[in-house]
């Protein structure tokens, strides 16, 4: 028992502090990985590649030469087949990854700004919801929207509620689409958003919720619905659908959900700087 005690020590003693950082850090990468693919299909298509991966060494020692073989193709070929099925869920994972990592500014510039345009945004949505008019309005935050802006008519418009309220009027050219807002201006209209995967969400949900939810999924982007059946206001955040916000409760959720963010940047921005200062310092 004392030799067994030794051994661990020496060997603890021989572990270095960037060691123990290097272990934490793969660690966490592949605990991040897990938590994005979690209750999704490609969480079962990875337990599959880790079954395979335990059995081509067993079989290797057991010498079965031909399933070896068959187990070491089906994995040289699932690799492959994985970037394939799963392009949408990798781009997930990847888009997710960059907003966590690079930080741009696509929303309003300052509070005063921000207060003003939710002011007019939540007029807007709060009378479409009463004339049981649909709508469904975007606002971009640190993800870029352009590629979903390109699908549109592009407006560079001021931001005011009378103009929300025109575009979703029915049988008009714009209203069947997603009008996206950000940098202080009514970007475009009658986008086109990406719809949701999730087959676990409402059966009753309509498109225009799915999309609402599919686009959250992929950005930061505060999406807003009226639904034209029941005139219930609802917001898609993050993959997740919340309902039945009436005017005052909407705009309080959209100013704490922003203000947040603004916050959450300022601190990001200022570790940045920190630390690009203590470099210099330690440089000299």
């Amino acid at each position: 028992m004392q030799e067994f005690f030794t051994v661990i020590t020496n060997s603890l003693a021989n572990i270095s502090i960037m060691s123990i950082v290097d272990i934490l850090a793969v660690a966490f990468i592949f605990y991040k990985g897990y938590m994005l693919i979690k209750e999704t299909r490609a969480e079962q298509l990875l337990k599959g590649i880790v079954f395979i991966i335990i059995l081509i060494p067993i079989s290797g020692l057991l010498n079965l030469t031909m399933l070896n073989f068959i187990l070491n193709k089906t994995l040289t070929i699932g690799v492959l087949s994985v970037v394939i099925i799963f392009q949408p869920e990798i781009r997930r994972a990847l888009e997710h990854l960059g907003r966590s990592a690079f930080e741009d500014v696509h929303g309003f510039e300052d509070s005063e700004k921000r207060n003003i345009y939710v002011k007019e945004i939540v007029t807007a949505v709060s009378n479409l919801a009463e004339t049981k008019t649909g709508a469904l309005i975007v606002i971009e935050q640190s993800t870029g929207l352009a590629e979903i802006t390109s699908t549109g008519t592009i407006l560079d418009a001021r931001i005011s509620a009378n103009l929300l309220e025109n575009i979703f009027v029915v049988n008009t050219p714009l209203h069947d689409g997603a009008t996206i807002i950000g940098k202080n201006k009514i970007l475009a209209s009658g986008c086109v958003l990406p719809l949701t995967g999730n087959k676990d969400i409402n059966k009753k949900l309509g498109t225009r919720h799915r999309a609402a939810i599919g686009l959250s999924e992929i950005s930061d982007s505060i999406v807003i619905i009226v639904s034209e059946e029941t005139g219930t206001i609802s917001l898609a955040i993050n993959g997740r659908l919340t309902r039945n916000y009436d005017k005052e409760k909407l705009r309080v959720i959209l100013l704490k959900i922003m203000e947040h963010r603004e916050e959450k940047k300022v601190k990001t921005a200022g570790k940045k700087v920190k630390l690009w200062i203590t470099g210099i310092i330690n440089k000299k």
